[in-house]
C-alpha cells in the first residue's frame, strides 16, 4: 500500500498540449482556396475540385519547407507556376493528338486565371514612380559613385517603401535595371 502511493506522487500531474501550430494567418488568397474547395465540393465540380486540391497540396507541402507560403504573392507564384505548367501541357497534348485532355488542361488553366486576376499587385507606373525616386536618392548620397542595383533594391523592398504591398520582384528587379542602365 505505501508503495503505491509513492509511484502516484512520481507522476506528473498535468500536461501541457500546444492547439495551435503555425506562427500566423494564412494569406487571404489561402483561405478563399479553402473556402472555394468546399463549394466546388457541393456543386461536384470536379475540374474546380481538383485545381484547388492540387493547390492545396502544394501550399502544405510548402510549408513543411524552410520557406512556407505566408503571402498572398507567394501563392500567387505558386498559382502561375501551376498555371504555365498546364498550359505546356495542354500545348504536349494537342501536339500528340490528344484534344480531350488538352481541353481538361485548358479548362484547368482558366480556374487558375481566375484566381491569379484577383490579387491586386502595385502597377508598373507606380513601381517606376516609386523605384525612380530611390534611384535619384541613391545618386545624391553616392555622388560621383556609381549606385549599385542590390542598394536599389534593398532600399526598395524596405518596410518604408514597398515592403508590405503586392508587388512582383522579378518586374522590380528589371525596372531597376532600365533606370540604372
Amino acid at each position: 500500500m505505501l508503495s503505491r502511493t509513492v509511484f502516484r506522487a512520481a507522476r506528473p500531474c498535468c500536461r501541457l498540449y500546444s492547439s495551435t501550430t503555425g506562427t500566423g494567418t494564412a494569406p487571404p488568397m489561402l483561405l478563399k482556396i479553402r473556402k472555394d474547395l468546399k463549394t466546388a465540393m457541393q456543386d461536384k465540380d470536379k475540374n474546380k475540385l481538383n485545381v484547388l486540391r492540387a493547390l492545396l497540396s502544394q501550399s502544405l507541402n510548402a510549408s513543411k519547407t524552410n520557406s512556407p507560403i505566408v503571402t498572398d504573392m507567394q501563392m500567387l507564384a505558386l498559382v502561375r507556376k501551376n498555371a504555365a505548367a498546364s498550359k505546356q501541357a495542354a500545348a504536349e497534348f494537342v501536339e500528340a493528338g490528344r484534344q480531350d485532355l488538352a481541353d481538361k488542361e485548358t479548362e484547368q488553366v482558366r480556374v487558375m486565371e481566375e484566381y491569379i486576376g484577383e490579387v491586386k499587385t502595385v502597377g508598373e507606373e507606380e513601381i517606376r514612380t516609386v523605384v525612380g525616386g530611390v534611384v535619384e536618392g541613391l545618386r545624391k548620397e553616392a555622388g560621383e559613385k556609381k549606385v549599385q542595383m542590390g542598394e536599389v533594391l534593398k532600399k526598395v523592398f524596405s518596410k518604408e517603401v514597398l515592403g508590405e504591398r503586392n508587388v512582383e520582384r522579378a518586374d522590380v528587379a528589371r525596372i531597376v535595371k532600365e533606370l540604372l542602365a
